[in-house]
């Protein structure tokens, strides 16, 4: 329902491949059709250095040999402990964690701030509860309903009397996040736009160092970094994050009269849109309604006209949007890494998001925290061979988490992909289905915890596998489910954190 989408893209937009599509719904859609997937394949080869014991050991015997140069260095370098690229969620949350560790913590982002972002700003119970402590939700609205309709038909709306989720506009949030991280401690520098990150070469002072190349020339050196800078990350790129799905979010800020206004307050609309897999939403933020339809990539004009159909059996087509942009999310594949060396990724850099509603402010949220608590142990480690070992413990508590999830999520997404009106009648006419909605939204539970620990969840996914016939690993649209995503969302299986 909501994403990070490219929390800072601080480099994203230098290359007009990679960039997040602004401007007009069209222009998104052609430009995003045309997007070549961030040429992962490219640097697969280069990020594979931080599989190699070989290479560690290398490593370890070279910063042996350098060691009684490391006192010099740090005499005539000013190396922070941790360096984070991008100021979104996930990167303010891991410049938080790192900092309220006691590190010194340099926080870049590309923009001035606060800044736009393309996403529907919905914060569910994980989002909320991965928040630093304090932290007062700019809301803009409650949500205690939501209409759920298949293509525009069969409209259904479900009421709750507690709140299932809040509805927040990404600037104000994202800048409140930042002010957290710099009261913890953390520096924040503005307009710094990272062109790349080197762990050898003459730039490279030791092995216990990264040096953050920013686009003026500029180097800055650290013990550690943290890559979050968005879905076509240039740390994502060094990394060697490999993307198994990516889809085309369009999205529009449209003003409404107060009258308008007051019949959307508290009740969201989703839509199961008309191509596999879409789906769209109606976010009421006070006088100004966020709309938007996410499908998947390849499928620009569908979406595009899906858009403005969606606007306009809304009855909003009379209404100017302030603001109409477009963005890709993408998904990694599940054998994709987290880090090389002393670099870790997450978020939308890692391509971190829930696959069936995209959703990515609470994986930001979460992946940002876990490594900005593994980056001040990357930070601390002598040498490569410890290194390696903190950057795998991260990758751990991510796999067994977040990895979870996104296996039972791909799950989700195949079936729906295929049988959505099965989800909607589900959804909208069985109260354990909505009950499982309203937990999952407010947080109380999780689709992976569910099938872990419910029976009639694990029978009842099981059994829509089994009527997809996922077994050839793919679903409609060649991006479902592997054996792997079913072993790892299993829970006869005892390896909760099998390799993504």
């Amino acid at each position: 329902m909501s994403s990070e989408h490219g929390e800072n893209a601080g480099p994203e937009h230098t290359e007009p491949a990679e960039a997040a599509p602004e401007g007009t719904g069209a222009e998104a859609a052609k430009e995003a059709d045309q997007d070549p997937n961030r040429d992962a394949a490219a640097t697969s080869v280069e990020a594979d250095g931080d599989t190699s014991v070989d290479a560690d050991r290398d490593a370890a015997g070279d910063e042996a040999a350098h060691g009684a140069d490391d006192d010099a260095a740090d005499e005539s370098a000013d190396v922070w402990d941790v360096v984070v690229v991008g100021a979104g969620p996930a990167g303010a949350s891991a410049a938080y964690a790192a900092a309220v560790a006691g590190r010194r913590v340099l926080l870049l982002e590309k923009s001035e701030l606060p800044r736009y972002k393309t996403c529907g700003g919905g914060i569910i119970g994980p989002s909320r509860d991965s928040l630093p402590p304090g932290f007062e939700l700019p809301l803009q609205d409650r949500v205690h309903a939501v209409t759920f309709s298949l293509d525009g038909r069969f409209a259904r709306t479900r009421r709750s009397r507690r709140m299932l989720f809040g509805l927040i506009n990404r600037p104000e949030f994202d800048a409140q996040l930042v002010e957290h991280a710099q009261k913890a401690g953390a520096e924040l520098r503005t307009g710094a736009t990272v062109v790349r990150v080197e762990q050898h070469g003459p730039a490279v002072p030791d092995r216990r160092t990264v040096a953050v190349v920013l686009g003026g020339g500029e180097t800055v050196l650290a013990r550690a970094v943290v890559g979050a800078d968005g879905s076509a990350s240039r740390i994502g790129a060094h990394v060697g994050v490999r993307l198994g799905q990516v889809d085309l979010g369009l999205e529009a800020e449209i003003p409404v009269p107060p009258s308008v206004a007051e019949d959307w307050k508290g009740r969201v609309l989703i839509d199961w849109g008309p191509m596999p897999g879409s789906y769209g939403w109606v976010f009421p933020k006070g006088d100004t309604l966020t709309v938007g339809v996410i499908s998947a990539r390849g499928e620009g004009a569908a979406t595009k006209r899906y858009m403005e159909d969606f606007v306009a059996r809304l009855g909003l087509s009379g209404f100017e949007p302030t603001i109409s942009s477009g963005h890709l999310t993408r998904c990694r594949t599940d054998d994709s890494p987290l880090s090389r060396g002393r670099v870790l990724v997450c978020g939308d850099a890692a391509g971190l998001l829930e696959p069936w509603t995209r959703e990515g402010i609470s994986y930001a949220l979460r992946s940002g925290r876990l490594a900005g608590e593994w980056a001040v142990r990357v930070a601390e480690a002598n040498d490569a061979v410890d290194a390696r070992r903190q950057a795998l413990n991260y990758a751990f508590a991510i796999k067994a988490g977040l990895g979870v999830e996104m296996a039972v999520g791909r799950r989700m997404l195949a079936v729906f992909e295929r049988r959505p009106g099965l989800l909607h009648a589900a959804i909208t006419g069985l109260r354990p289905a909505w009950n499982a909605f309203a937990d999952i939204t407010r947080g109380s539970a999780t689709l992976g915890g569910m099938v872990r620990s419910n029976g009639l969840a694990r029978r009842a996914l099981e059994a829509l596998d089994r009527r997809m016939d996922t077994s050839s690993g793919v679903g409609p649209a060649g991006r479902g489910v592997t054996q792997r995503d079913r072993t790892a969302s299993d829970p006869t299986d005892g390896e909760a954190a099998e390799e993504l």
